[in-house]
């Protein structure tokens, strides 16, 4: 009952914020909501829940890893809009918190998912949820974002349901069907799949799950919509919404594992990892925005992601650990941002300096974030990224190894050169120093604190899960 209750709890909560609530009781119910849930997910790690539904839904060390991520990262989320809603009246109150919890209920579905057609259906859902938020200022460039993001991601879920047509066709030509694409019969099915039809699900489900994730070549919704959108959705879509399009694309990872396909899925993968990070660090150099830096660094980091799979061995454990350090700090880096909107009134790096000076707390935070989001030591995205590029040098890519690194060089520069503008510097007159409201640092802090833990310490029990999630993908832990 837990694992159903993790989607009707927020899916409940939606439905009852859409009631004629005042703008208080709203954020009151969207804290509640997301404490809850983020009390049935750590229910989860001391006493996982048994399958439900003839298993439709199980949690996994994966799926556990992602579900993990989604609530922390919107309890945080919901605290810090706290704040956010007594400055910014987004796209009406109304809709923006039923919208955030329906987003969560449907994030919550993706992660228990172990039938296949039902997780798509889940990340679909996540669409939907999502594109009402995104139209924030109500004027022609949002309304090109929203509709530039509804387009390029239903091409993308399209193409994703005619790769979940060929894999429940690669599993009714096996000896024995079991379940129709249950996620455990598929896997233990493996070696009997059609291999042809295997092929071309995989296939389809890269590049539909990638257009989601926002790999390069399938990114150009990112820059515009994460440019557009509230800060916090800006931070949620990067944080947890790639998380579950990322689990997706995972899941037929797995599949492919099982049937033996490595040698035919990780070339793929490397090339597509490869291409965002040059597509990423191409753009970055020039970007003045920081919002819109920020969804090319998420570019990057979803590079960084399939190219762990891609390498195998131990860069699968990479890439699990870098799924929750990319998440935390993306978090922290879009609320460090979302507090400079707030005072300035724009995201242009040029014309805004000194924050350390007027805002000590955000510009110290945009400096952490910059350092953790760029993979520099101690924070946990160093190990993660050492972890993957490890990977690579044992699995017989060196050369990857040393793309990688170079990219990663050119994305530190182009990074460093916009936040630090807005960071270091004599703060602009009309931005006189002021109080920052505990409700806007408070999330951001305690993201910053959990990304630099991950770089310092992993927990064992943590450590288990990432081992096991990473052995799932073909992998296993260093």
């Amino acid at each position: 009952m837990r694992l159903v209750a993790l989607v009707l709890v927020p899916l409940l909560g939606a439905l009852v914020t859409s009631g004629p609530w005042t703008a208080r009781q709203r954020v009151s119910w969207l804290l509640g909501v997301a404490g809850l849930h983020l009390g049935l997910v750590a229910s989860l790690w001391p006493r996982p829940a048994g399958p439900a539904l003839a298993g439709w839904l199980a949690v996994d060390p994966l799926g556990l890893v992602v579900l993990t991520l989604v609530t922390v990262l919107f309890f945080l989320l919901s605290a810090y809009a706290v704040g956010y809603l007594r400055v910014e009246n987004p796209r009406g109150g109304r809709l923006f918190v039923s919208c955030l919890l329906a987003f969560l209920a449907a994030a919550s579905l993706v992660a228990v998912s172990h039938q296949l057609g039902l997780l798509w259906v889940g990340l679909e859902a996540t669409t939907l949820a999502v594109a009402p938020l995104i139209f924030h200022r109500h004027d022609r460039r949002s309304l090109e974002a929203v509709w530039k993001y509804l387009v390029i991601s239903s091409v993308g879920i399209a193409l994703a349901l005619l790769g979940t047509f060929f894999l429940a066709t690669a599993q009714v030509g096996a000896v024995a069907t079991g379940r129709l694409l249950v996620l455990d019969d598929l896997v233990a099915l493996g070696p009997a799949l059609n291999p042809a039809w295997l092929k071309a699900a995989f296939v389809f489900l890269l590049v539909g799950f990638g257009t989601k994730m926002g790999l390069a070549p399938m990114h150009t919704w990112k820059p515009d919509t994460y440019g557009e959108a509230p800060p916090l959705v800006g931070g949620l879509m990067a944080g947890a919404l790639t998380s579950c399009a990322f689990l997706g694309l995972a899941r037929i990872v797995q599949v492919t594992a099982a049937a033996g396909l490595a040698e035919f899925v990780r070339p793929l993968l490397i090339g597509f990892g490869l291409l965002s990070l040059l597509v990423a660090a191409v753009f970055m150099v020039a970007q003045n925005d920081i919002k819109r830096l920020l969804a090319y660094s998420s570019v990057e980091h979803m590079g960084l992601l399939v190219l762990g799979l891609g390498v195998g061995g131990v860069g699968a454990y990479g890439t699990v650990l870098h799924l929750i350090n990319n998440g935390l700090a993306k978090g922290l880096l879009f609320l460090a941002v979302g507090n400079v909107v707030l005072a300035t009134g724009s995201s242009r790096a040029p014309g805004i300096h000194g924050f350390l000076k007027s805002r000590a707390v955000t510009g110290g935070l945009l400096v952490v974030g910059l350092f953790a989001v760029t993979g520099s030591p101690p924070f946990g995205l160093f190990l993660s990224e050492f972890t993957i590029l490890s990977g690579a040098v044992r699995g017989g890519h060196p050369w990857v190894a040393a793309a990688v690194l170079i990219l990663l060089a050119i994305i530190f520069i182009g990074m460093a050169n916009v936040i630090l503008e807005v960071a270091y510097g004599e703060p602009d007159p009309a931005l006189p120093k002021a109080r920052e409201s505990g409700w806007l640092i408070g999330s951001p802090l305690v993201l910053a604190a959990g990304v630099l833990l991950l770089g310092l310490y992993i927990p064992a029990g943590l450590h288990d899960v990432l081992a096991r999630a990473a052995t799932s993908l073909g992998g296993g832990a260093p």
